[in-house]
């Protein structure tokens, strides 16, 4: 069964700062930081609270600082932070001889003179915990010493010094009554811990955002590793505070397990297929009401329209059915008007999407015609019929077909409707309103899986909307229009893949059409958002919140496009699947990052782990 191969750094990698790691709790909470270990985005640390919903998040334990006391008595520090007048102390980077990410976990080696102390951590899957253990290598005996610098604030913010509170608990101390910590020789800054001021993270300088924040130090476990292979175990978790996790040892033993076991059930052929199977398994989590999927990390929580493009790669890729199944019937029961809840990460539930539910048939689509599950498709009829309705009589946002063309419109002032919807202050940057060419290839789509479901009654408006678009969308070079009955219907898009792609596609492609689009659009992460040359393109995804929004979808790449464009190229008999391997070993490490910049180098941009991104690279090599 082939495995999924270890990202391995020599000595060189305390000197990577820009490559990051992940691992994932299972309910949308994680451990997250940089190679070197310095923590260069406020999303950093090592426990990582998912909330209600996932997206409120709360960042708990930030680091866990080791100092090594050697048997001469000399104190060697081998953590590392930046502050806000630009110091790097300590430097313990200097002294990391290299790191490992074997089976999705991290492990750290630094070297003292013949002392090496080794760094293990995981996450206790299906609850808020992570356990953290450090064994001696070689040399000794030394003095391990395990400082907490602690916060708890929410993950998109900062928290400067002020009241906090640091209670004894049995083998350590609950921080602010939110978490808890335990491991050995624990002494305790009580009762308000110890405020370490101006911690700077570089990356949210970069991106515009407010860069310091103030942490506590909560106090420090302390023990002797007297001979190789001793080991110091700590662990932190939220929740339930009087029930510990597994001993850190074996929850590490535990999760390396675990990670083995979910890419065997997948079956991968190769070990891309393997890496990519580990890394869909960060997304798919567990959540009140049953499976869910996190868009990205480390902002993102649920997003429908994400949870549905990555539905296939996620899931029946994974041969993750019977979650799937839930996933869907619970999706399906929140319906309202034919149109399913955008997300709730910005504090409200939103229907504000025209694609998401078009997106939600194929899911149910795919599942059915993968897995023969016809009790779904019957169970999903009723559902998936009142879509339908809803969309042919009209529903919110204009969201409606036009009877003239059987087309699908949207749009309303001030709003964004497809995939591409940013916004800078509150005004949409790609509004797209009219009839965008990949909404109504969705449109055509999910009527002809409806109907393959057994519902004949909408054979009449399947067969406008495929006469409508055979009219409407095609210009005379053979590239199709982006919106019609809108603007910026010339601009050219990677949106028309849709309409060759999709399993009940409108238009058979065209080679010579897809040539012209890969030379325009094709970069070695994924078709752009936007050919360079045209109007408003923007080359680089950096800067400051509205840069960044600006040119999200002018000009970035998004490596989930890479799945239609490969699939459209398969219904002519061609396969251009891209080799992916190098950029498992960068930024994200083992997953597929969110975008990149449009202009070469094409340098990996947003969050470095994102669902979409991974799901159908994997899908196209699965399918």
């Amino acid at each position: 069964m082939p495995a999924v191969r270890p990202i391995i750094f020599g000595p060189r990698a305390g000197a990577r700062c820009d490559d990051e790691w992940l691992v994932p709790d299972g309910t949308g909470g994680y451990a997250m930081g940089t190679v070197s270990g310095l923590r260069t985005r406020r999303y950093h640390g090592l426990l990582m609270v998912s909330g209600q919903p996932v997206a409120s998040r709360h960042l708990g334990l930030a680091a866990l600082d080791p100092v090594v006391t050697l048997p001469g008595g000399s104190v060697v520090r081998l953590g590392i932070h930046e502050w806000a007048d630009g110091t790097i102390a300590p430097r313990g980077h200097e002294l990391l001889t290299g790191f490992a990410l074997v089976d999705g976990l991290p492990r750290w080696r630094w070297q003292v003179g013949d002392v090496v102390i080794e760094r293990e951590l995981a996450a206790v899957h299906g609850r808020p915990a992570v356990a953290i253990v450090h064994r001696l290598i070689s040399g000794g005996p030394v003095t391990l010493t395990l400082e907490a610098l602690c916060t708890w604030r929410d993950a998109h913010g900062s928290r400067l010094a002020g009241p906090f509170s640091v209670a004894p608990a049995d083998g350590g101390c609950v921080v602010e009554d939110a978490f808890r910590l335990a491991g050995p020789g624990f002494a305790g800054s009580f009762p308000a811990g110890v405020w370490f001021r101006s911690v700077s993270y570089r990356e949210e300088a970069a991106r515009g955002l407010p860069a310091t924040e103030d942490l506590v130090y909560a106090g420090s476990f302390t023990t002797t590793l007297d001979r190789p292979g001793s080991a110091a175990e700590v662990s932190a978790w939220a929740g339930d505070l009087s029930t510990p996790p597994p001993p850190a040892v074996r929850a590490v033993d535990a999760a390396r397990a675990r990670n083995r076991a979910v890419v065997a059930a997948a079956a991968p052929a190769d070990s891309t297929q393997a890496a990519l199977v580990l890394a869909a398994d960060a997304f798919v989590i567990r959540g009140a009401s049953g499976p869910d999927v996190v868009a990205g990390y480390p902002w993102f929580g649920a997003w429908s329209r994400d949870t549905m493009i990555s539905y296939e790669g996620l899931f029946l890729a994974t041969r993750r059915f019977s979650a799937g199944r839930e996933l869907l019937l619970s999706y399906a029961a929140t319906l309202s008007d034919g149109m399913l809840a955008n997300t709730a990460d910005t504090g409200s539930v939103e229907y504000n999407t025209v694609d998401g539910t078009l997106w939600f048939v194929h899911a149910a689509g795919r599942h059915v015609a993968v897995t023969g599950d016809t009790d779904l498709a019957a169970a999903l009829l009723p559902a998936l019929r009142g879509v339908i309705e809803h969309h042919l009589a009209g529903t919110r946002y204009g969201i409606g077909v036009d009877p003239a063309d059987g087309l699908l419109r949207q749009g309303a002032p001030g709003a964004a409707l497809t995939w591409m919807d940013a916004r800078v202050d509150g005004v949409p940057v790609t509004q797209r309103a009219g009839k965008p060419v990949e909404v109504n290839a969705l449109w055509i789509n999910a009527l002809a899986t409806v109907a393959s479901f057994g519902a004949s009654s909408f054979d009449s408006a399947l067969a406008a909307a495929r006469d409508g678009f055979a009219r409407r969308f095609p210009s005379p070079g053979g590239l199709l229009h982006d919106v019609v009955d809108g603007r910026g219907d010339t601009l050219l898009r990677p949106n028309q893949l849709l309409a060759w792609s999709l399993p009940h596609a409108p238009l058979t492609p065209d080679p010579a059409v897809l040539s012209r689009l890969g030379a325009a659009l094709l970069t070695p992460l994924g078709p752009r958002s936007l050919a360079p040359g045209e109007p408003g393109y923007s080359g680089r995804h950096r800067g400051t919140p509205a840069e960044r929004d600006t040119a999200y979808h002018t000009g970035t790449v998004w490596p989930w496009l890479t799945g239609p464009y490969v699939s459209a190229w398969r219904k002519l008999g061609v396969d251009v699947t891209p080799d992916i391997d190098g950029h498992l070993t960068e930024y994200g490490l083992g997953s597929v990052s969110e975008t990149a910049d449009g202009d070469a180098p094409h340098t990996a941009t947003g969050c470095p782990f994102q669902a979409w991104s991974v799901a159908e690279h994997l899908r196209i090599r699965r399918s």
